[in-house]
């Protein structure tokens, strides 16, 4: 599964990136979520591939978005656009 990450950057905007790779930065959080999700959603539409966007929680990584194909969608899988 190919995952998007938002990191946080020291300035306090946000930054989304993949395997590591920066593909926007110093975004207000509501932006980066939207390209992010945009992002992940156009992957998947092109590769067939699962993607994830995710972020850091207090706690645990939050899923903000999963994208999958319907024989590996499950009743606890959020398909969002």
């Amino acid at each position: 599964m190919v995952i998007i990450s938002l990191k946080q950057g020291r300035n306090g905007h946000w930054n989304v990136t993949r395997a590591h790779v920066t593909l926007f930065s110093d975004l207000q959080l509501e932006a980066a979520i939207a390209l992010a999700k945009e992002v992940a959603y156009d992957e998947h539409v092109r590769s067939s591939r699962p993607l994830r966007v995710e972020m850091p929680g207090p706690a645990s990584t939050l899923v903000l978005a999963r994208y999958l194909d319907a024989p590996e969608a499950s009743a606890n899988d959020v398909m969002a656009a």
